[in-house]
């Protein structure tokens, strides 16, 4: 990467199942309180997969001009009402900025399924004449981005990342690139998934690693001998990058803390004999931040509770760090696999944790027996003196990607 200046984070907004705005979330998640339950959007009688994390307490017209709903699937309407969260929290108003000096890169690993179920059913039911105009947006992955650089001014750089689950990541981690190149001197960047309808259920279940346990409780159990699979949820964080200098000068109210280090890699494919990449990426990400392994606190684990998918991150994070000699810990078992929403929303919360000294846990509740050697945070929230952090993301299809976060350094 080109240039040395630093970047940090300014302003989050979270909307997840258990929590509508970041204190909410942060309240819930690090006592454990889940978010997951039974399908309640539609009737899920007749699907394999019955329980997910559902936001039940966001209403869209409450939070997004009146124009924009006839034009938004509920993925976008979420990530507008973050957006404007993370700008007031920053205290950042883009029209005070210089043209083209804030810009905008999300995640979405489907865009707008939701709204598209809905005009195929209008297609299907009413004929072509009825389908909305805004089909030929609302559905597609770089909506948020698209709508977000409108509704805000923000005529800097814009782009989109499809990484599935490691989206969130992805998308932050190119938001840093651009800031250090010196392209931007700020970005709004994070990523949300909302799937929670018939069609986004379906598009889901070919994987094969959804939890099909109809007990929220026992559905989603990473790195147990029991797991299942994972549960489907909603939801993602939205997060401010600036430059450090100039948050700095503007006088931020306040830094959660700096990107210190982040790296990409791709797996080869399953049936080839080559070993997974993620053990590189995590190396990777600390050499990008200067760190030891020893540096790092606690690590926010990417947690698919599918027994290959766990048996390869656990031995990656004993391989990097050894056997149990880092708490790890799952909070998305309070909120289900949100996919590009999910390493986002892990990333806000990782900030909490630095800021508060408080590793949220991963639910306990059903569990029988670890199957790995970590030092896996359950039941309970756990202090820790962290000051740099890790948070590991793997997206469906071979994607790693992995990110220090740290206190920011006053040099």
């Amino acid at each position: 990467m080109n240039g040395t200046g630093g970047t940090v984070i300014t302003g989050i907004g979270v909307i997840a199942p258990n929590g509508l705005g970041t204190g909410s979330y942060w309240a819930a998640v690090q006592d454990g309180v889940s978010g997951l339950g039974p399908i309640s959007r539609f009737d899920a009688a007749n699907y394999p997969v019955r329980v997910a994390g559902e936001i039940t307490d966001f209403f869209a017209d409450q939070h997004v001009p009146a124009r924009l709903l006839p034009q938004t699937d509920r993925v976008t309407q979420l990530a507008l009402t973050a957006t404007e969260w993370a700008l007031r929290d920053a205290e950042l108003n883009p029209a005070q900025l210089p043209d083209y000096a804030m810009g905008t890169v999300t995640s979405t690993a489907a865009g707008g399924f939701e709204f598209g179920q809905r005009q195929l059913a209008k297609l299907w039911r009413d004929g072509a004449p009825f389908v909305s105009a805004y089909q030929s947006f609302a559905w597609f992955y770089a909506v948020n981005t698209g709508q977000i650089s409108i509704r805000h001014g923000l005529r800097g750089h814009g782009s989109v990342v499809v990484t599935e689950q490691a989206g969130g990541l992805d998308a932050i981690g190119h938001a840093r690139r651009l800031l250090r190149q010196g392209t931007a001197s700020s970005m709004v960047t994070g990523g949300f998934d909302a799937l929670q309808c018939p069609w986004g259920l379906v598009a889901q279940l070919p994987s094969g690693r959804l939890s099909e346990h109809g007990d929220p409780v026992t559905a989603y159990l990473p790195f147990d001998r029991a797991a299942s699979g994972y549960v489907p949820g909603e939801g993602g964080a939205i997060l401010v990058l600036e430059d450090t200098d100039q948050a700095r000068d503007r006088g931020a109210p306040q830094r959660y803390g700096e990107v210190a280090g982040y790296a990409a890699t791709f797996d080869p494919p399953a049936r080839s004999g080559r070993p997974a990449t993620l053990a590189r990426a995590i190396r990777l990400s600390l050499a990008d931040a200067g760190l030891h392994p020893e540096e790092i606190g606690v690590v926010f684990a990417d947690a698919c509770a599918v027994a290959e998918q766990d048996r390869i991150e656990a031995e990656a994070i004993t391989e990097v760090f050894g056997p149990g000699q880092i708490p790890v810990t799952a909070p998305k078992t309070t909120t289900g696999r949100l996919y590009a929403g999910g390493s986002a929303l892990d990333v806000a919360t990782a900030l909490l944790t630095l800021r508060t000294g408080v590793i949220p846990p991963t639910t306990a509740q059903g569990r029988t027996r670890s199957a790995y050697e970590l030092d896996l945070v359950l039941g309970r929230r756990r202090r820790c003196h962290a000051n740099a952090v890790l948070v590991i993301a793997r997206g469906h299809g071979g994607f790693n990607s992995a990110m220090v976060l740290r206190k920011e350094r006053h040099e």
